[in-house]
């Protein structure tokens, strides 16, 4: 072949390559034209990825993945919620203009060419943009998810004919404070749709005392008791009262006055301990302790006569009762037999015409007193404040009273109300009978502060019988009253 020839073919090889470049590059330039008409390969939107769709599929795709209802677990409960039922709202044309910019930011010849050598950068990825309504979210979980789905805790109940308590059972409590970040989160989310909540265990409640009351008066009944019984209980950490009176099947109101018996010693004790100074004396603690443990007779006469008054000592702390406003309480002359009446007290207690326990004129209570007497050394002994340092003040010391819970506590004869507690728990009392004129036991008392892991409380029992009261079925009534008191306020939970 000539130099020409040669020449020629050189030419239309030359033609076929050219006119193949352009073709290959119109087809390249085609897909280019098609690829950046849609969203490039890798570009995700709000965790979704949306490679080669075009601004509506786009669209579509994120209401899709978003719209998916959010799945809540409460317990064993299942619910299934829309977002936008608690206020969830996309800017969807703000995401795809932000991917769209990405998409043109570019001329479009050199990121032909960057395309043509390869050299396109990866797609950033735009993120969320959406807004949730707080107000609806928490109103959504308020009024259709804790009213709903929330356990209210059972209370325990009296079982009838039984000292005991069934189990109350604990409930639920939705943590809506959590529940709103939890959910907030799996509503940002195009995977992570479901949501365990989580929730707070509130305590079976104590039954009422109400209740607590007709399980004692069920004791009662159940004892063939047919005297007259008034029980007072203070709850120390509330301050609940219940203070009734009971008399087969009927009640009458309370604020009877019942003879004190030795119960009448804690006033006597008060009134010699804002008298005299600490330390105390290795007299007087021997006095107190025969006072108040042994229940000896002899020693109260010697504390009043010796640090109040030898004449009118009683009178005194009579006087020292009524300015910590105890209007039924008195002691109106010493105990040796023989001691004179040194005054007629005329009470609220002892003047009722419909209800009367002919109470012996030297001293008296009502159980709600004496309960509340045992209350205000409780309270000063833990704190040394009270209605002590309101009327005797500096007279009656955090250490005096706590003295005085000692004393108390001394008193252990495992009968009454100490009978019904468990072994080992604190109980600082003091009990009371007295063989009357006629050689029978007609009142029968007691008076205490219980200290118990479930909560400590103030139980003063008073019983009256006219004819006669029997001690051994009494004292196995007031036990099992106690044993009902002790279980109510250290009831178990399932």
């Amino acid at each position: 072949m000539n130099s020409k020839g040669a020449v020629l073919v050189l030419r239309w090889v030359s033609v076929g390559l050219i006119f193949l470049a352009v073709l290959l590059t119109g087809i390249q330039l085609v897909n280019y034209s098609r690829l950046r008409a849609n969203f490039p390969d890798g570009m995700v939107i709000a965790g979704v990825p949306v490679g080669g769709l075009n601004q509506q599929d786009a669209a579509n795709r994120l209401v899709e993945a978003y719209g998916v209802p959010i799945e809540l677990r409460y317990g064993t409960a299942v619910i299934q919620v829309k977002p936008n039922v608690v206020g969830f709202e996309m800017d969807l044309e703000g995401m795809i203009a932000a991917a769209d910019l990405q998409r043109t930011s570019q001329p479009f010849w050199p990121a032909f060419w960057d395309y043509l050598w390869n050299r396109l950068p990866a797609p950033q990825e735009v993120p969320l943009s959406a807004t949730i309504s707080q107000e609806r979210l928490r109103s959504y979980l308020k009024d259709e998810i804790a009213l709903r789905y929330d356990q209210p805790p059972i209370a325990s109940m009296p079982v009838p004919g039984s000292t005991n308590f069934s189990p109350g059972s604990p409930g639920t409590t939705l943590d809506i404070d959590r529940a709103v970040t939890l959910i907030s989160d799996a509503l940002e989310s195009p995977a992570s749709r479901v949501v365990n909540l989580t929730f707070s265990q509130t305590s079976a409640p104590r039954p009422s005392m109400q209740n607590l009351q007709i399980l004692i008066q069920q004791i009662i009944d159940i004892n063939k008791f047919d005297g007259l019984g008034e029980i007072y209980l203070l709850d120390l950490q509330t301050g609940q009262e219940l203070d009734f009176a009971y008399q087969q099947s009927k009640n009458p109101p309370p604020v009877i006055a019942f003879t004190g018996a030795s119960t009448i010693k804690i006033a006597i004790m008060t009134a010699i301990m804002r008298r005299v100074k600490e330390p105390l004396s290795a007299d007087i603690n021997n006095e107190m302790d025969l006072m108040i443990e042994k229940s000896d007779d002899v020693a109260p006469d010697v504390l009043m006569k010796t640090y109040i008054d030898p004449t009118i000592g009683p009178l005194d702390v009579t006087a020292d009762m009524q300015a910590l406003g105890l209007k039924n309480t008195f002691i109106a002359g010493f105990f040796q037999p023989g001691a004179p009446l040194l005054k007629k007290f005329a009470t609220p207690g002892n003047s009722r015409s419909d209800e009367q326990t002919n109470p012996d004129p030297y001293n008296q209570t009502t159980p709600s007193e004496m309960g509340q007497l045992l209350a205000d050394i409780y309270q000063c002994a833990q704190n040394g404040g009270g209605t002590f340092a309101a009327v005797f003040p500096g007279q009656l010391t955090q250490s005096k009273c706590r003295t005085m819970v000692t004393f108390l506590a001394g008193d252990k004869i495992g009968q009454l109300i100490q009978a019904g507690l468990p072994d080992g728990t604190e109980f600082a009392h003091k009990h009371g009978w007295a063989i009357e004129g006629d050689g029978l036991i007609h009142h029968i008392s007691d008076a205490g502060i219980v200290y118990s892991p479930g909560g400590n409380y103030v139980l003063a029992v008073y019983m009256y019988h006219p004819v006669q009261i029997l001690f051994d079925p009494v004292n196995l009534m007031v036990a099992q009253i106690s044993t009902a008191v002790y279980n109510y306020f250290n009831m178990p939970t399932k």
